[in-house]
C-alpha cells in the first residue's frame, strides 16, 4: 500500500525504521513504544514474544538465543520490506540474544500507521517474517534434562 501525503501532517520527516537491534540485556516495552511514536499515526500495534514454560509437550526451564552476524542486517531488510508494503509511520524491532528464563521478553516489535488495521497487518507481517527469515537460533533446555535447537527464532 503506497503512502499518501494528502495532509501536511502526513509528510514523512525521518526514516520510519526507528529502532532495529539485538540485545544481550533485558528488553524494554517503553523503549520500543516510544520509538514508534508519531503524531500522524492513528494506530500503533505492539507484539511481545515471551519465553513460555513448555514446548511440544515438554516443560521448558530456560533457553538461549544465538544469531548469525548478519541477523541485524536481515532484521533491517525485513523492516524495509514492511515499510514499502504498508503506510508505516514508524517501526521498531528488538530481539534478545543470550540466556533467558521463563517469562523473559524475547522479542518486541511495534509499528505505527495512520489507521489501526494497517498497524495490525504491518506488525503481524514484521514479526512473522522476522521469525521465519532472520538467522536467530533458540536452544531450549527442558526440565527432564533434554535440550533442543530450533532454527530461525
Amino acid at each position: 500500500m503506497a503512502r499518501t501525503n494528502d495532509h501536511p501532517g502526513e509528510q514523512v520527516g525521518q526514516d520510519p525504521i526507528r529502532l532495529i537491534a539485538l540485545r544481550e540485556t533485558a528488553l524494554s516495552l517503553d523503549e520500543v513504544f516510544r520509538a514508534v511514536g508519531d503524531d500522524a499515526a492513528g494506530g500503533t500495534a505492539l507484539f511481545v514474544g515471551t519465553v513460555r514454560n513448555h514446548d511440544g509437550g515438554a516443560d521448558v526451564d530456560e533457553l538461549g538465543y544465538s544469531c548469525h552476524p548478519s541477523a541485524e542486517t536481515e532484521m533491517r531488510r525485513i523492516a524495509e520490506k514492511v515499510v514499502a508494503e504498508y503506510p508505516v509511520r514508524a517501526l521498531a524491532a528488538v530481539h534478545r540474544i543470550g540466556d533467558l528464563k521463563v517469562g523473559d521478553l524475547a522479542v518486541v516489535v511495534a509499528v505505527s500507521c495512520p489507521h489501526r488495521g494497517e498497524a495490525f497487518e504491518a506488525c503481524r507481517k514484521l514479526i512473522d517474517d522476522l521469525k521465519h527469515e532472520v538467522p536467530i537460533w533458540k536452544h531450549q533446555r527442558f526440565s527432564d534434562g533434554t535440550e533442543e535447537w530450533v532454527g530461525a527464532c
